[in-house]
């Protein structure tokens, strides 16, 4: 299989091979191709998206990603994999153009993440697979949140501090007048 550039062998039935074609069809775009991998009780937890329960959920999930980053290109840089699960660390870039994300509309600011999913397999199907990414900085990236080291930063976690003393305060008090 080729992974842009990357040209990797597989072995038939194994969880390294439905990894492998998983995420080619990912680096293909193809959501509904995606979703044929998934076994329909399977669960995908995305870790700053959220969990994605059977094919369909799957499917609905990545077709909004592509529409929203209509040029994502992913790149998968390694698969360590034995008999039963995958380990599958990637890359993905895009402009975030197209459809809102996630219920935040599109911002036009260009978005590189990186992660790395477990993808667990039984009788060749997907049956769970937990993916790690780095959502705090996609919030960066598209501004939700402001740069790292920013003064709008320092001043963001200052009045979170501050709050969170003001908070303890309270119930310090409450729980010593109980």
């Amino acid at each position: 299989m080729i992974f842009s550039g990357l040209v990797t062998e597989t072995k038939t039935g194994t969880a390294e091979e439905v990894a492998r074609s998983y995420f080619q069809a990912l680096v293909d775009r193809d959501a509904k191709r995606m979703a044929e991998h998934w076994d329909p009780q399977g669960v995908e937890d995305i870790g700053p998206f959220g969990i994605f329960r059977g094919p369909d959920e799957v499917r609905a999930f990545f077709d909004e990603m592509f529409a929203a980053i209509p040029d994502a290109e992913s790149v998968v840089e390694r698969v360590i994999a034995d008999e039963h699960a995958a380990a599958v660390q990637w890359r993905m870039r895009g402009t975030f153009k197209g459809a809102p994300f996630q219920g935040i509309d599109p911002v036009g600011k260009h978005v590189e993440m990186r992660g790395c999913d477990v993808v667990e397999v039984e009788n060749g199907k997907i049956v769970r697979n937990t993916a790690f990414s780095d959502g705090l900085s996609f919030a960066r990236q598209i501004g939700m949140v402001p740069a790292q080291g920013s003064g709008a930063e320092k001043a963001m976690y200052g009045a979170f501090n501050g709050f969170t003393k003001i908070r303890q305060a309270v119930e310090d008090k409450l729980g010593g007048s109980r």
